[in-house]
């Protein structure tokens, strides 16, 4: 690590903002002494905030239909290999019960851009959640929809949107996606998420095809300025189906950095250890955890909708990653010095 890579980073942790050029050096400067530098002030920081608590969110996928073709998502519109599924309104507010009855307080609702998911649906399903659990928030992850519907479900009862920017770069933006999506219209989408009021959820993939340190880069600086209440980042995983089959994984060591780096940004975000860093590495959502991130998304999907969500490939979806196996969670966190906690868990 050079004196000037850890000058910047210490100065991150210090003014919470760089330069475009900076975090730039930054990132072409990685190294394994710069990540645990990194990786060091970030776990002050997150501890400062939120001591050792890990926070778990149950998460429920309740719909692989999509009506996108995204090049690197394996349930892609265009995939006729994929088996296609859709839990009902009270098979998710079954998992719900189940989930609380294990402890969750937060449930995540993440599916493709479903159009049988219509606010007439989705705002009884909500209001029924809230209803039955006051105590809990609810998270969702559905996607581009139009001011007035993210309006409609915030009323009826959502605390929380993950809406991934994926990429800051316009023209990375467009080489990822198909013509029917567009950077501008993601970032209204973001913006109006802001300014309705949801606790924010942004992020990227790490190492997607065409990535490049100017891209990253960005996306740090995008992270700054937007502010996010949470920023969920992973490794790029391919998936066979898909035209990026070819590509090779991200990076779980700077996925790791990047994360220390982000929770510089920010101290008080909320950051995911996400299944892409557990997918790749055996022990990569303690090395998340350890690098700064503070929360972990157990999967409380039935069983069969579990396997059939396949975004990537080798997705995990036993072990710690299921949500009746919080016990083994809980001593994988131990082991690390965390506490998984069961709570709603926002952002402070």
């Amino acid at each position: 690590m050079t004196d000037l890579i850890k000058a910047l980073i210490t100065r991150l942790k210090n003014e919470h903002t760089l330069t475009l050029c900076e975090y730039k050096t930054l990132i072409n400067g990685y190294s394994q002494d710069a990540a645990h530098y990194a990786a060091s002030l970030a776990m002050e920081e997150k501890k400062r905030i939120y001591g050792n608590e890990v926070y778990i969110r149950g998460l429920i996928e309740i719909s692989n239909i999509c009506k996108n073709d995204c090049n690197y998502c394996g349930i892609r519109k265009s995939n006729l290999n994929c088996s296609r599924y859709r839990l009902s309104p009270s098979e998710i507010l079954a998992c719900c019960d189940h989930g609380y009855s294990l402890g969750f307080r937060t449930f995540v609702l993440q599916g493709g851009e479903d159009g049988y998911f219509s606010d007439s649906v989705l705002v009884p399903l909500l209001e029924k959640i809230k209803s039955r659990y006051p105590d809990c928030a609810v998270t969702l992850s559905l996607g581009e929809r139009s001011r007035e519907s993210y309006e409609r479900l915030y009323h009826a009862g959502a605390d929380r949107y993950l809406l991934r920017h994926e990429t800051a770069d316009r023209e990375h933006y467009s080489s990822l996606h198909p013509s029917s999506l567009s950077y501008e219209r993601r970032m209204e989408c973001l913006r109006d998420l802001m300014d309705i009021g949801y606790q924010v959820g942004c992020g990227f993939m790490v190492g997607s095809p065409g990535q490049t340190s100017d891209h990253l880069a960005a996306d740090l600086k995008f992270i700054e300025e937007f502010s996010p209440h949470m920023c969920g980042i992973g490794p790029f995983i391919p998936h066979c189906d898909t035209p990026y089959r070819d590509h090779m994984a991200g990076s779980v060591e700077l996925t790791c950095y990047l994360l220390s780096l982000i929770r510089l940004i920010k101290p008080s975000i909320l950051l995911p250890s996400t299944t892409a860093l557990g997918t790749l590495r055996e022990n990569g959502r303690e090395m998340g955890i350890l690098s700064g991130a503070n929360v972990v998304m157990p999967n409380l999907s039935p069983e069969d909708a579990k396997a059939k969500y396949t975004l990537y490939n080798n997705k995990l979806t036993s072990g710690a990653e299921s949500a009746e196996a919080l016990d083994m969670l809980r001593k994988k966190m131990s082991a690390i010095g965390a506490e998984i906690v069961c709570a709603r868990g926002d952002a402070k």
